[in-house]
């Protein structure tokens, strides 16, 4: 089939190739197309097709298989050269597997399909946020907002060991916020505990990451954003007065015991402290007078009337020593005179009485006491 044309080259055919218009008429002819593409290969590769210097289109004189072969693999092997950044390393690999991590610098490996690298930044910081809500320890609802801060520290492992690394980090990020927090107080979550939950939420994060050998490192955990949701807040509140008011309870309850139990205690001690000591003062007492009277026995056998006389003198003289009551003796006459200092002295602290009151009572004690008083003389005087 012919290209149909209004003035070209003889013969009414036009080369398809040349460049001008394709003719509105008819489809082009496919063996006419195959040969030409025939024609210019074989040119470029040495080949038939034409004749030879005759400078005609499509055929490269002065290039043969060999050069373009050797240029070839000249562009093929400057494909292997590639540049590794002061923060990355490359990860070569050969067939798949695992050949070496190479240093920053400019680096060659083997091109494609034999070899190929996986450049991994180990010192960039990267972040992202995680909003999740859960329950605490003293069962309350609370939104956290928490920030994540991680690097790639070990290339190797970020590479082969865990598939999608970062969405691992994520999922683990949330366990174990929310397993720090359920073993929290509220208010250790809204207030004084906050940085505690932190370094204690980054040491889990950081051990779990470990033990899926994820070859990330986390350099910070933030807890942005904690409140208590509003659907629930007014019950929260109310929830955490009682709570309160029943620590508040608890710790007057406990003062109150740690008041009376030692002092309990300290009077039980002291008790069982007197005990002893009357024991004991009771027990020396005892011996003493039990060496006293043995003494005295034995004085008392080495002379029975001297040691009854002093014994009597003694006696006497302690009764006397402490007695307010003064008997006189006249000589010659064999009466005594009573005279009761005691009740003259209780006589004056009394309110006024009386006198006839007080002069009977006294005469009848005096009486009394001074008959009494010479009976006992006489008695005494006649054993002597």
């Amino acid at each position: 089939m012919v290209w149909n044309e209004s003035g070209g080259n003889p013969g009414g055919r036009r080369n398809p190739w040349s460049g001008g218009n394709r003719p509105d008429q008819g489809p082009p002819d496919l063996d006419e197309v195959f040969r030409n593409l025939r024609r210019r290969f074989g040119g470029i590769f040495g080949g038939g097709g034409g004749p030879r210097g005759t400078g005609g289109a499509g055929q490269l004189p002065g290039f043969s298989i060999g050069t373009i072969v050797v240029v070839l693999l000249a562009i093929w092997a400057f494909t292997g050269l590639y540049q590794v950044d002061e923060a990355e390393r490359a990860i070569v690999l050969r067939f798949g597997k695992y050949v070496a991590t190479t240093q920053p610098g400019l680096r060659w490996h083997l091109p494609w399909p034999i070899e190929t690298k996986q450049i991994v930044n180990i010192q960039s910081i990267e972040s992202f946020s995680e909003q999740t809500r859960m329950l605490t320890a003293d069962e309350t609802l609370v939104d956290i907002n928490l920030e994540v801060q991680f690097r790639r520290a070990n290339p190797l492992d970020y590479a082969f060991n865990v598939l999608q690394p970062e969405q691992t980090l994520r999922e683990v990020s949330e366990s174990a916020i929310r397993e720090i927090v359920g073993r929290s107080r509220l208010s250790d979550v809204l207030e004084s505990g906050r940085q505690q939950i932190v370094a204690q939420t980054k040491d889990l994060i950081q051990r779990t990451l470990d033990a899926y050998k994820t070859g990330l490192e986390v350099t910070s955990v933030n807890l942005q954003d904690v409140r208590v949701p509003a659907e629930v807040a007014s019950a929260q509140q109310d929830a955490i007065k009682a709570r309160e008011d029943r620590d508040r309870f608890a710790l007057a309850a406990q003062a109150y015991a740690n008041d009376l139990i030692p002092r309990a205690r300290g009077e039980g001690v002291r008790y069982v402290q007197d005990a002893h000591a009357y024991r004991a003062r009771v027990i020396a007492d005892a011996e003493g007078e039990t060496q006293r009277f043995l003494q005295l026995l034995r004085e008392y056998e080495r002379a029975p009337a001297v040691t009854r006389e002093r014994l009597y003198l003694e006696t006497i003289e302690q009764v006397l020593a402490s007695s307010k009551k003064v008997v006189l003796d006249t000589d010659g006459s064999g009466n005594l005179i009573y005279l009761p200092i005691d009740k003259l002295l209780e006589q004056g602290r009394r309110p006024a009485r009386p006198a006839e009151t007080e002069t009977t009572m006294t005469v009848e004690g005096t009486s009394s006491s001074a008959s009494s008083a010479s009976q006992n003389d006489r008695r005494t005087r006649g054993t002597r």
